[in-house]
């Protein structure tokens, strides 16, 4: 069994889950605030995980209020921004530390085995990990990548990426494809 589906999170309303019962599936685990610039890309979250969730793909949302203070409410003030708001379908969790000591043990192994550009640390709100069918990660996505309307995560600005979430490689999982 892999490390990613030895670990267990805690669901929005209190129910203990683990990641092995993702098993079999490619996850896209997000780091998320309700009072964020980036608070949007629920929108788009959701369109990717709607566009995929019949071949596999599921959406973790982790509620995080480590980057100025975005996310201060409780479950209800978080469910209203997801589910009511942004029309959230995914399973979203307790709101957790995404860095430092008290960081969740899912943010810690994620950040060590992607660590990002300039380090492991996470840099803000909407980060997103893809871990591939068999649990293992495969890339890291930093804030600023959104998941669009047509199913893609793209970087936005002048440079912008896209990287279309494909449902099979040649090899049978699922990776991120550039164009």
């Amino acid at each position: 069994m892999t490390p990613f589906y030895q670990l267990t999170a805690t669901r929005l309303r209190g129910q203990p889950l683990s990641m092995a019962d993702y098993a079999g599936k490619v996850v896209l685990v997000v780091n998320t605030a309700s009072h964020c610039g980036f608070t949007p890309q629920y929108a788009g979250l959701e369109a990717l995980y709607k566009k995929y969730a019949a071949q596999g793909l599921v959406v973790l949302g982790f509620p995080c209020n480590q980057f100025g203070k975005q996310e201060p409410g409780g479950a209800d003030e978080i469910e209203q921004t997801c589910h009511v708001n942004y029309g959230v379908s995914f399973p979203m969790f307790e709101k957790v530390d995404v860095n430092g000591p008290a960081a969740h043990p899912l943010f810690r192994y994620l950040k060590q085995a992607l660590p990002g550009v300039l380090g492991g640390r996470i840099k803000w709100n909407f980060t997103k990990f893809l871990i591939g069918r068999d649990g293992t990660p495969l890339t890291r996505f930093c804030a600023v990548h959104d998941a669009g309307e047509n199913g893609s995560l793209h970087c936005r600005g002048p440079h912008a990426l896209s990287v279309p979430i494909m449902p099979r490689s040649p090899s049978g999982g699922w990776l991120p494809h550039t164009r």
